[in-house]
C-alpha cells in the first residue's frame, strides 16, 4: 500500500511534503504534489497533513 495524491484536490500547500517522515513526497513541475512510491512506507503521516483531503492510501 503506498499514498496517493488527487491532483485535482492538491493546492500545492506542501505540508505533507515537510511532514513525511520518509521524504517520499515531492512536488512536479506543474506544482502538484506526488508520492515516489518506492521510498513510501505506508506510516499515513501525510493523511493527515494534508489539510485539503488530497491523499489516500491505496
Amino acid at each position: 500500500m503506498v499514498a496517493k495524491i488527487d491532483a485535482n484536490s492538491c493546492e500545492s500547500c506542501g505540508n505533507c511534503i515537510g511532514e513525511c517522515p520518509a521524504c517520499a513526497i515531492s512536488i512536479n513541475d506543474d506544482d502538484v504534489s506526488f508520492v515516489i512510491e518506492d521510498k513510501c512506507n505506508d506510516c499515513g503521516v501525510c493523511l493527515n497533513a494534508c489539510v485539503h483531503g488530497a491523499i489516500t492510501i491505496v
